[in-house]
């Protein structure tokens, strides 16, 4: 079989200088004798290193150059059809005890794991070249800021850690010469993109990952949902912090007023879109800023949360962005940016599904076949992904490198609901919530491999990303409120409510920031709401409406509660708290009890 990651031969000056850590060099020496990789290419995060290594992806037809005067500096690449999302059964949490990854994760034991693995990488690298990529997480300046290294055989895992951490010597340089010092570990290897010889595996306690068998950046940029969430969590349990699947916004009023929220979305449900919000003509004045479309990390000083951003750039799906939708975002990946399977148009642009202006009367799809519009398949795969640096969002905060973080107005919950969920409501309490995140659900979407548009429950979000006993994690929220003396306000939202005839009743988008206001208005004592059995309610003339083309009974239905879905709701919410083996902490089966108790049921 041809080798798809054939080593390369770079000159004297690029790749060759070694960090002085001996601990890294140490490790590295163990997985290039396991491995047995041709060489060994230490990367920098230089310019010359990155000019070099795409010439070298583009040679090995890793990557596709897009036309300069289309696209400028970017680049597309194509992963293998059977390597496409994020596969959450291979998916592992290793810890020494089954109790300590809980009953929502896949966990193995470490030894045992660690014998299968290394069994796998034994030569897996040779007559290839073996990366070792150092990064770190988070503003260089920040108290909460993780030094991390992959090793990997891919040469578009090492261009997209370049877009996507502060890659180099930012990360030798915070590491230091200390042998001692906590960094993360990482080992990555594409062996054959077999899907039955995939695993994404974490060890907490060891503070590493191994990631075997894809190419897919959720799979293999190990930074991202692995050290900043899976192992983060973790950490941040350990260490009194929290790591947290959200984005993070900045909104200023016409006065100068200016709240910091952060939210937490399931994948593909408009994370992206709301970070990058712009208001409508009629909110004129008001301002939204993107310190992050992901991930959270948060530190309490003085009795208040406050959130950096751990990533450099954006990695967002792409069917659906246009200009209509996300213009921040168009205008981020208009240059400079890694675009993977999506559909390259004949003259050197790409092209999606929901991309502004007509399809293409020819295009070659992310498959590599010849597609046109009237093609039964799609031109883009539906989890079609960008790769783009953050400094590229016309609407970065000011405040996004600050170390100490963004203090947080409120927290926002989220999903992609059909029904029962109202458009916002505002929880009473801290605890009440953390009941709001636990419980709270979303039709599946393509970011994931499996079913499309089931209802699950993904706690806060983060079902496929907490590192640890998903009861112990809502005990830690629970114990950050205890030491918080300025907590966030709690909301949750949903977009996606549908009347009777199938449609959305909410128009989204720039729209939200209608609820945005209402949830400032909140936070600043000055916005309207009424008590309700499931939390504060606005009424229609709380939610500034002006200038929407939305009609008024859509408005009182998409505010409204269905006493019988909730208890439907309700009776889900028990069964999902069944299912996680005793683990849910006292408060919220408090909670639980409360909520249908004000239901009368």
């Amino acid at each position: 079989m041809k080798d798809i990651a054939p080593a390369i031969s770079p000159s004297a000056g690029i790749g060759d200088v070694k960090p002085a850590n001996q601990a890294v060099l140490d490790w590295v020496q163990d997985v290039a004798k396991l491995t047995q990789p041709e060489n060994i290419f230490w990367c920098d995060g230089s310019e010359r290193e990155n000019d070099y290594l795409l010439g070298e992806a583009g040679r090995q037809d890793v990557l596709i150059k897009l036309k300069d005067e289309k696209v400028p500096r970017s680049y597309l690449h194509r992963s293998n059809p059977n390597d496409v999302a994020r596969v959450e059964q291979f998916t592992f949490i290793c810890t020494p005890t089954k109790r300590e990854a809980g009953p929502t994760n896949n966990w193995s034991d470490p030894a045992e794991m660690y014998t299968k693995l290394h069994q796998m990488l034994k030569g897996a690298m040779r007559g290839r070249t073996m990366f070792v990529v150092p990064y770190i997480m988070g503003p260089p300046d920040s108290p909460l800021t993780k030094v991390g290294f992959e090793i990997t055989d891919s040469i578009y895992v090492v261009l997209s850690m370049r877009i996507m951490t502060r890659m180099g010597d930012v990360a030798i340089q915070r590491l230091g010469d200390d042998p001692t010092v906590e960094w993360n570990r990482g080992v990555h290897s594409l062996l054959d993109v077999d899907p039955m010889r995939r695993f994404i595996c974490h060890f907490p306690q060891d503070n590493a990952i191994i990631s075997v068998g894809s190419g897919y950046g959720g799979n293999v940029l190990l930074s991202k949902k692995c050290l900043a969430l899976r192992i983060g969590s973790y950490l941040a349990r350990k260490q009194g912090w929290m790591a947290e699947h959200m984005l993070i916004l900045g909104v200023e009023s016409p006065e100068g007023r200016k709240h910091y929220v952060v939210a937490a979305f399931p994948s593909a449900c408009g994370k992206t879109n709301f970070a990058m919000l712009i208001p409508p003509k009629h909110f004129k004045g008001w301002k939204v800023t993107t310190v992050g479309d992901d991930i959270a990390w948060m530190q309490i000083r003085d009795g208040r949360l406050y959130a950096v951003n751990p990533e450099n750039g954006y990695f967002g799906v792409v069917p659906g962005t246009s200009y209509k939708s996300n213009p921040n975002a168009m205008k981020s990946i208009a240059h400079d940016t890694l675009y993977t399977n999506v559909a390259l148009t004949d003259d050197g642009d790409v092209w999606w599904e929901g991309k502004d202006g007509a399809p293409p009367t020819h295009a070659i799809d992310w498959r590599g076949n010849d597609w046109m519009p009237e093609s039964k398949e799609k031109a883009a795969h539906p989890n079609s992904r960008f790769a783009t640096p953050m400094f590229n969002n016309p609407a970065l905060d000011a405040d996004v490198e600050k170390g100490e973080g963004v203090p947080i107005s409120a927290i926002i919950f989220g999903g992609r609901r059909s029904n029962t969920m109202p458009l916002v409501f505002q929880a009473f309490d801290w605890n009440h919530g953390v009941y709001l995140g636990a419980t709270m659900a979303s039709e599946t979407t393509a970011a994931a491999t499996g079913a499309v548009g089931q209802v699950r429950r993904d706690p806060m979000a983060m079902l496929p990303f907490c590192g640890y006993n998903i009861g112990d994690y809502f005990q830690h929220w629970i114990d950050i409120g205890k030491r918080l003396t300025n907590p966030p306000l709690i909301f949750h939202v949903n977009w996606f409510r549908k009347g009777e005839d199938g449609k959305f009743l909410w128009p989204g988008f720039g729209d939200n920031m209608r609820v945005l206001k209402w949830i400032v208005d909140r936070c600043e004592q000055t916005g309207g709401a009424v008590k309700s059995p499931i939390g504060w309610l606005p009424s229609p003339h709380d939610l500034d409406l002006a200038e929407l083309d939305v009609a008024h009974k859509s408005v009182v239905e998409i505010l409204g509660i269905d006493h019988e879905e909730w208890e439907k709701e309700l009776a889900v919410h028990e069964k999902f708290f069944d299912s996680l083996g005793g683990f849910v902490p006292e408060e919220l089966i408090k909670q639980r009890e409360q909520l249908a108790a004000r239901f009368g049921t």
